[in-house]
């Protein structure tokens, strides 16, 4: 059992995790809680390079190798960022990790749960995070809010029957394992959203002197 606190954000595209993640981040920071930041796919050289992999717009990925490339970051993300910072008693921030696969490629794309969980089980060492914030939202209102933005990635480009899907795995994923998950309505202010997050994690911090 690892030291730190290992925290992760989930959600379908458009649902806003990337604003709760800096907010929980800023938040640390002015407590001085020591905190580590990082996301999926990314978080490392190798990472990074497979991240313009997996979302350039211009190429056609069949499931496997999608799953196996985002597998592929994982690990290293594993071993080079999220284990070290853990061990130095570190909370660990994450945007996006395995849940997010079993969701798009296992949900999304049809691949096997257990192809998947087994291949996951591997990559990671069966690190798992401590709590999981789903921020749920209907895919049509997600997908409005990214073609607001302009730029779509290449999953952002997916039809609404395929992040229909993806939803609904993420929210079977969230049943499945109710201590771990924290499923938010993301339509709820930015700063609800937030407040509810922060109370939540400041509960699991250790006790400062």
């Amino acid at each position: 059992m690892s030291a730190g606190l290992f925290i992760t954000f989930e959600g379908p595209e458009g649902a806003g995790k990337s604003t709760q993640v800096r907010a929980l981040t800023a938040h640390l920071a002015a407590l001085g809680v020591p905190h580590t930041l990082t996301r999926e796919p990314g978080g490392t050289p190798f990472g990074t390079r497979v991240r313009d992999v997996l979302l350039d717009p211009t190429l056609q990925i069949d499931p496997l190798p999608e799953f196996l490339l985002y597998s592929a970051s994982r690990a290293q993300l594993v071993t080079d960022v999220i284990r070290p910072a853990l061990a130095r008693g570190e909370v660990v921030i994450c945007d996006r990790y395995f849940d997010s696969s079993l969701a798009y490629q296992g949900g999304g794309r049809g691949l096997s749960s257990e192809l998947l969980r087994r291949i996951t089980h591997e990559a990671t060492g069966g690190l798992t995070p401590h709590l999981t914030f789903l921020l749920d939202l209907d895919p049509s209102v997600g997908l409005g809010r990214v073609a607001a933005r302009g730029q779509p990635d290449r999953l952002e480009r997916a039809d609404l029957d395929f992040h229909t899907r993806v939803r609904a795995r993420f929210l079977d994923l969230a049943a499945a394992e109710p201590a771990r998950f924290e499923v938010l309505d993301a339509t709820r202010p930015q700063e609800a959203l937030s407040a509810h997050i922060t109370a939540r994690v400041d509960a699991r911090l250790p006790a400062r002197p």
